[in-house]
């Protein structure tokens, strides 16, 4: 499968994805047999859930009927003489109550180093993260999410390896006072060439807190163990600062440093999170406006 095959692929995907909310939305018994079940889903106003700028997910979801954007750029050094930037999205429905569909593509990646510079679409990751337990008191909100990754970049050019990879993750969530607070552990299956996959593990710890208005500090600290000979494991962490512009927009920039021997060098970051519309709401009010 070449790149404008998977490319295409990609594409087709998010298409189909985007055309089942969309044809669910519009659907006239939707309401009826969505909203009787998951009434206490809808929200009177929208506020954003932002997974940027951590590594890590919070295991709350985008609201019921919310399509919420985030959109982000980021320079790195992963190693000496080399530097890449790149244009990270990930588009979040909240499809159901404790469902959230997510697609991640990254439209425009480039990669430099003594040999030259690269540039091109890069891999986009595909998949739900289901939310089976809301915070209490004691226990914090659990969730459990999949992603396979779609080989989109260009393997001849270096962006990507041309293989499909997959992860499980199983996160938690919780407040304490104002601070939140959020744990992942995700298993990875790295397809690897001609066949099979290689494995690791990466754990993220991540804690945020407001400062004075709308101002909010993010820190996180996360590792991934040894995934081969040529992919050592790492230990790295991130600082970032937010600003709620609204409820339903957040900003972020910060940098991310690595802290073992063998983890990238540094990253520098900004990008923001929105939601845009509500789809189970806007479809449902014209399907109940009158005719002309």
């Amino acid at each position: 499968m070449n790149y404008f095959l998977k490319t295409r692929l990609s594409i087709r995907l998010f298409h189909y994805v985007l055309g089942m909310f969309v044809a669910l939305a519009m659907n006239p018994r939707t309401p009826c047999q969505f909203i009787r079940e998951q009434r206490d889903c809808y929200s009177q106003e929208m506020i954003a859930n932002p997974n940027r700028p951590t590594v890590a997910n919070p295991a709350d979801i985008t609201q019921y009927g919310v399509l919420e954007l985030e959109q982000g750029w980021e320079h790195a050094w992963p190693a000496a003489g080399v530097h890449q930037t790149d244009f990270p999205t990930l588009l979040k429905f909240g499809l159901l109550c404790g469902l959230e569909i997510r697609w991640a593509p990254t439209a425009y990646l480039s990669q430099s180093n003594s040999a030259g510079t690269e540039r091109g679409w890069g891999d986009t990751w595909l998949g739900p993260q289901f939310l089976f337990y809301k915070q209490t008191a004691h226990i914090p909100s659990l969730a459990l999410s999949y992603a396979v990754k779609i080989p989109t970049a260009n393997r001849d050019k270096g962006l990507g390896t041309g293989r499909f990879d997959h992860a499980v993750t199983l996160l938690a969530s919780k407040d304490f006072g104002k601070t939140h607070v959020d744990v992942n552990a995700t298993y990875f299956l790295i397809g690897r060439t001609p066949v099979g996959f290689l494995h690791d593990w990466q754990m993220n710890l991540s804690v945020a807190h407001p400062l004075r208005g709308p101002w909010g500090l993010t820190t996180e600290i996360y590792g991934n163990t040894r995934l081969d000979s040529n992919t050592p494991g790492f230990v790295s962490s991130l600082w970032a600062l937010t600003y709620n512009v609204s409820p339903r927009l957040v900003l972020d920039g910060g940098i991310d440093v690595g802290l073992s021997r063998d983890a990238p060098n540094k990253r520098v970051f900004a990008g923001f999170t929105f939601s845009l519309i509500n789809l189970y709401r806007f479809f449902g009010s014209r399907s109940n406006s009158p005719g002309p």
